[in-house]
């Protein structure tokens, strides 16, 4: 349930402060008004803000994500000439209720939310391992007030000189005496967290858990590892857990496409007269192909041709692809604006209409590059899990440009990682915000 209304919070009220607005200016809420709602409904992203408490930044995210949006619907009403279909009033009402609402939800929920839940009453569990793994789950449950759950205690066959000094919960006994510590303190939940390896043991518990009326749940060891999008799904009916999958399946595939096509078509409109100057520029002061046209890695490791403005004098895309460096004499003096301002990556706007990139995501390498460092840098490969972006977190954190050691990719590596773990729509929106604060003043871009 706090899933479904963390998805649908900021996007129910959006649409709601839309039908709000017109019926304070006396309006009628007709076919426009409900298309609206729908598409601000689609395109506002869920909210990644903690329920439990009130987060730095808070006024900053929303107000940064809701101007995002009202850009791009006010680029199409101008280009569609459908805001004469909308009262000026009523849409400006709409442009400040909508984040002046959503910041006084997001204010009020760690106050009264928690109050809600605790109506449902307190849950009494127990942990099944003193490992790290059970201890951590100790302390995310003990921590969240959403989760009104007690820990009364471990249980464990190791003595207390091997497990250290437990201060999570007490350690109430060994393995044996899980059950008729459930069956005679109406314990609610047992959470399993024994490591893989004590299958024997798991099999033995849970026969000896058949008469007691508790949830059980088993938290694998697995979870302790640098996972990627970890969740638990089903396959042909057998329950299985993704180690490691891309966050963009079912709805949110969805999502990001038509982000992709809206933020991309609306650059390729207002920048067009840029792109046909550039073009102009570069075929009057070099000669041969105005784009320049590289193989790299796409979605799951597969090939695709990125387009970029030629900034170089050679189009280098062999066996061997030397990166730019600061005063490479192979950019041109056109070419070093273009790299500075990042206008030679207008064209990559195509590509995501193609539906071979995406606005935003792990910047694509060259192949011969891929080939080098996916030997060298663990974890290299898993950036492919998503199409290759514009710009990316990455860019937007410093880890832009040359990479000609083996830390400066590694680091790139972790932006992109982290990326793939936290996607929203909040935070592509908010990397394409920082992206463009960053054109002209990024030490990094040459």
């Amino acid at each position: 349930m706090l899933t479904l209304f963390r998805i649908l919070l900021d996007r129910s009220l959006a649409a709601a402060c839309l039908f709000l607005a017109t019926w304070i200016w006396g309006g009628q809420i007709g076919q426009p008004e409900l298309i609206l709602a729908f598409v601000a409904f689609v395109i506002t992203p869920s909210s990644d803000l903690p329920l439990s408490h009130k987060t730095p930044g808070l006024f900053r995210q929303i107000t940064g994500t809701w101007g995002l949006i009202i850009g791009i619907l006010l680029v199409f009403g101008l280009i569609s000439n459908t805001m004469r279909a909308f009262d000026p009033n009523v849409l400006a009402t709409w442009v400040v209720l909508t984040p002046f609402s959503q910041i006084c939800v997001h204010v009020l929920l760690p106050f009264v939310l928690p109050r809600l839940v605790a109506l449902g009453g307190e849950h009494v569990a127990i942990i099944v391992g003193a490992n790290k793994l059970g201890r951590t789950l100790a302390q995310s449950i003990s921590s969240d007030p959403l989760a009104q759950t007690r820990i009364a205690g471990f249980f464990d066959d190791r003595a207390v000189s091997r497990l250290g000094e437990i201060t999570e919960a007490p350690l109430l006994g060994g393995v044996d005496a899980v059950a008729d510590f459930a069956r005679n303190h109406r314990v609610h939940q047992i959470f399993i967290a024994l490591p893989m390896a004590s299958q024997p043991r798991i099999l033995k518990l849970l026969d000896g858990l058949r008469d007691t009326t508790a949830s059980i749940y088993f938290v694998p060891d697995v979870f302790m590892l640098d996972l990627i999008q970890a969740r638990v799904d089903t396959v042909v009916g057998l329950p299985v857990v993704a180690v490691c999958e891309t966050p963009f399946h079912g709805t949110t595939n969805a999502i990001k496409r038509l982000s992709d096509m809206c933020i991309a078509l609306t650059a390729v409109i207002l920048t067009s007269p840029i792109m046909i100057a550039v073009a102009l520029a570069i075929k009057l002061t070099m000669p041969g192909p105005v784009l320049f046209k590289q193989r790299r890695f796409g979605l799951d490791g597969q090939e695709i041709i990125v387009w970029k403005f030629r900034s170089m004098k050679v189009a280098e895309d062999g066996v061997n692809v030397k990166q730019a460096t600061k005063n490479d004499d192979r950019i041109t003096p056109l070419g070093r604006f273009l790299r500075r301002s990042s206008l030679d990556e207008l064209p990559q706007f195509f590509n995501v209409l193609q539906g071979k990139m995406s606005v935003v995501g792990p910047r694509p390498h060259a192949v011969s590059h891929n080939e080098m460092y996916r030997s060298l840098v663990k974890g290299y490969m898993i950036r492919h899990k998503v199409k290759p972006g514009i710009t990316g977190l990455a860019q937007i954190s410093g880890a832009r440009g040359e990479t000609d050691t083996v830390d400066k990719m590694e680091l790139r590596i972790k932006y992109d990682l982290e990326y793939l773990r936290k996607w929203s729509l909040r935070l592509d929106l908010w990397i394409i915000y920082k992206t463009v604060a960053q054109v002209f003043k990024d030490p990094q871009a040459y």
